[in-house]
């Protein structure tokens, strides 16, 4: 009886370790089966479903037409500096909003993670370093932008003197290696509104994670997790995307299975946001995805919004 136990122990264990192993294999290909949602939404934006599940995973995709819609990087205005997108929602005229940033949670004041500028005023200037294991490294995380012509940019960029700066690519850092900074290379980024995340996902239509030279390794950025991204067309529609996980039906994805999620909708560029439990969606006040399961939203600092023009 008792060896009986134990080998029964054993099956179920090396299942376990394989189901767990199997479903954590970053994929080179994810054939996601898009449907176009039949919800009427405003201003001709659509919104599609798409599900693997081998995988397994669930996400949800957003084209917002940039000729009917403003794009902004709205801020939490509450006196602990946090809401629910749906709260932001309510105080706005946006029709679809998903989280931003990352930010302080646990201490106080809250702070945002890296540059923030929202409606022409900087909230928080860019973190220019980061330590890890006792190495200071100097960083330009990627960040989402609105030009004052209204047109969305994505680039790697800081501040500096409460200017911003943005550059054709990352810092070289690498784990134990920091790099210098130069700002002989960057070019003043005159945005009325920016914000940090990170890292950069997709550059000129192609997949270009750069997770090490923002210095995410050994984060949990890094791994599979549930996620938000956000990125633009050439013509500069808007694809705002969410991929579940933390479930058994969607377990998330890695930085380069989201990169090539936002390519199956063609952006040029691309944008990891903050992720885990923050990763939400909201199109006409509802939650459209499940957030690690527990069907509600986390509170967070930072949103971006689409806004009919």
């Amino acid at each position: 009886m008792h060896f009986s136990l134990s080998l029964k122990s054993i099956i179920l264990y090396i299942f376990f370790v394989f189901f767990s192993c199997s479903r954590s294999i970053m994929r080179d290909s994810i054939d996601m089966n898009w449907k176009l949602s039949n919800s009427v939404i405003n201003n001709n934006i659509l919104l599609y479903e798409g599900y693997n599940p081998k995988v397994p995973m669930r996400a949800w995709a957003v084209h917002i037409p940039a000729k009917d819609n403003s794009i902004s990087i709205l801020v939490s205005e509450d006196k602990d500096g946090l809401n629910t997108p749906s709260e932001i929602g309510l105080k706005s005229s946006a029709t679809v909003i998903i989280n931003g940033g990352y930010f302080t949670r646990g201490q106080k004041p809250i702070r945002h993670i890296g540059l923030l500028k929202s409606q022409d005023s900087l909230y928080e200037p860019a973190s220019n370093s980061v330590l890890r294991e006792n190495l200071r490294y100097n960083t330009n995380r990627g960040a989402f932008a609105i030009k004052y012509d209204n047109s969305p940019e994505i680039s790697w960029a800081t501040t500096k003197n409460d200017s911003i700066f943005s550059w054709n690519f990352p810092f070289k850092n690498r784990p134990g290696k920091p790099a210098s900074i130069n700002y002989s290379f960057s070019q003043f980024w005159n945005v009325k509104e920016a914000i940090h995340a990170g890292p950069i996902l997709v550059k000129n239509n192609t997949i270009n994670v750069t997770s090490e030279q923002e210095v995410f390794f050994n984060t949990p950025v890094d791994g599979v997790q549930p996620r938000s991204a956000i990125g633009y067309k050439k013509n500069g529609d808007i694809i705002m995307m969410v991929v579940d996980g933390r479930q058994v039906d969607s377990r998330g994805a890695y930085l380069k299975e989201l990169a090539m999620l936002m390519i199956q909708f063609d952006c040029e560029e691309a944008l990891n946001l903050d992720g885990g439990g923050s990763s939400s969606l909201i199109i006409n006040g509802k939650l459209i995805n499940n957030p690690i399961g527990l069907k509600s939203e986390r509170e967070v600092m930072s949103f971006i919004a689409a806004i009919p023009n």
